[in-house]
């Protein structure tokens, strides 16, 4: 652990005493005695830096390759950024390979993603309206869907359980995230279950796939894959009396195709199963569907922390710098991009969302990029504001101490890196980055691993602690 000669001089036997801390102290706590009293195992590693002289203030195992989980989100916003520009906008188009006459295009009709992490059922629904809207009223040729715009992967990490949302298949044509909504109620002696792509208002039957009940206790859902059908199964014994969650999508374009279809139909406009196309065809655009700006969209995969999205924009820049942009080589080419401009030496990024365990970064090298790269791209602007708790863990709203900050979370990982402001305006950059990797290890496949909750908490309330010690000691 390094202490800097400011830190003995300005702050270990100041505390603060605005009341927002709790009690006010006239000692602060040693960083090692709050490590060892979160009891975490494995390894604990940081690193905090005056923001404007690049002053390393304190660290622990600075130099330590951890895993980043979602902390990277941060590093692919910054490479988003600078590839594509924050007005950036992704576009999902309807496409004629013919002229309309009478109403029907004398070809067929095409819909062609553009690699929109965010477009949603309400959005295709939209984008029905706007096709009759242009006076079409059918088809002479097929209905085709093309997901080319970004290399398509089944999965964005091979470790997750085969049922959790936040692990879908990628392509250029996304629809809600890659997800299918499953529901289920109690009826009669036994269960109604439903497979939807639902939004705001609309609510379309997902025709591409289907659900039926096993009994057994476990596995909770078995996946497979029958003619472009996509097939579940779901443990009855851990349904109980209803619910819903949503789950991957392995097949988007003829996901997204069928959602559409449905749509079109409601609008008076009979289109043919929808069949996917390696190449996209050549024809007149009839209906366009922009997402929101990239710096909009990329606020809200901080915040919700949305690893499609991650993946998505991340790709697209690689393919917009003309670097690889598949899935696991678009997370190296992220890493060789952050080497250049920030010195990343040791990082290794297998993706852009961090769901893959095998990513390496150390504490120094994200404060490092951070600080270099965050400033000038805005980055503090998008991150989410992280709130400091109380014992009982709510939110002190009127806490001196103002954190901007991405997390992380996997099993028995924990992270936490961006910015703070102390009390006397001092800004500080940091990244804390904490896991069990061999107990983590031992849970592959796991949604919530035993213990990982407990662990997770401790992790979190750690991270405060040092926040905290750092405000008193270089902020006040």
């Amino acid at each position: 652990m390094q202490i800097t000669r400011r830190a003995m001089l300005g702050g270990l036997a100041a505390g603060l005493a605005d009341p927002a801390f709790g009690q006010a102290t006239q000692s602060v706590a040693a960083a090692e005695d709050l490590v060892r009293a979160a009891a975490l195992g494995g390894d604990v590693c940081y690193q905090v830096a005056d923001m404007r002289t690049g002053l390393v203030l304190e660290a622990r195992g600075g130099d330590r390759p951890m895993p980043p989980a979602s902390t990277v989100k941060a590093i692919t916003a910054l490479y988003a950024l600078e590839a594509l520009g924050g007005s950036y906008r992704f576009d999902t188009r309807l496409i004629a390979t013919g002229p309309v006459a009478g109403g029907i295009v004398q070809g067929d009709l095409v819909l062609a993603g553009g690699g929109d992490p965010t477009l949603g059922t309400d959005d295709l629904g939209d984008m029905a309206a706007g096709l009759r809207a242009r006076g079409v009223t059918g088809v002479t040729g097929a209905f085709l869907v093309w997901g080319g715009a970004l290399p398509f992967a089944p999965e964005i990490a091979n470790d997750q359980p085969v049922h959790v949302g936040y692990n879908p298949s990628i392509s250029g044509l996304i629809l809600n995230y890659n997800r299918v909504h499953f529901e289920w109620k109690r009826a009669g002696g036994g269960y109604q279950l439903s497979m939807d792509a639902r939004g705001e208002r609309h609510l379309p039957r997902a025709y591409t796939a289907d659900v039926s009940l096993a009994n057994r206790r476990a596995p909770l859902f078995t996946y497979g894959d029958r003619g472009g059908k996509e097939h579940w199964t779901v443990a009855q014994a851990a349904l109980g009396k209803g619910g819903s969650r949503w789950l991957p999508v392995r097949h988007p374009e003829l996901y997204a195709g069928d959602v559409f279809q449905t749509l079109a139909r409601a609008q008076g406009i009979p289109l043919p199963a929808p069949q996917p196309v390696a190449a996209l065809p050549g024809g007149t655009v009839l209906v366009q569907k922009s997402s929101a700006a990239l710096r909009d969209v990329l606020r809200d995969m901080l915040r919700y922390s949305t690893n499609i999205t991650a993946e998505a924009v991340g790709m697209t820049a690689s393919r917009q710098r003309g670097a690889p942009a598949a899935l696991g080589r678009s997370g190296p080419a992220m890493g060789e991009w952050a080497r250049a401009r920030s010195g990343m030496s040791r990082a290794k990024f297998v993706d852009h969302s961090g769901l893959g365990a095998a990513s390496r970064v150390t504490p120094a090298e994200m404060v490092r990029a951070l600080a270099m790269l965050g400033p000038p791209a805005g980055l503090r602007g998008i991150l989410r504001d992280i709130a400091l708790r109380d014992q009982n863990g709510r939110a002190m709203k009127s806490h001196p101490v103002k954190v901007q900050a991405k997390t992380g979370t996997l099993n028995f990982v924990s992270s936490l890196a961006g910015f703070m402001t102390a009390p006397d305006g001092t800004e500080l950059v940091f990244a804390i980055l904490t896991g069990d990797v061999a107990r983590r290890a031992r849970f592959k496949d796991f949604e919530v691993a035993e213990g990982s909750v407990e662990w997770v908490r401790r992790s979190k309330r750690l991270q405060q602690q040092l926040i905290e010690r750092w405000a008193a000691i270089y902020g006040s």
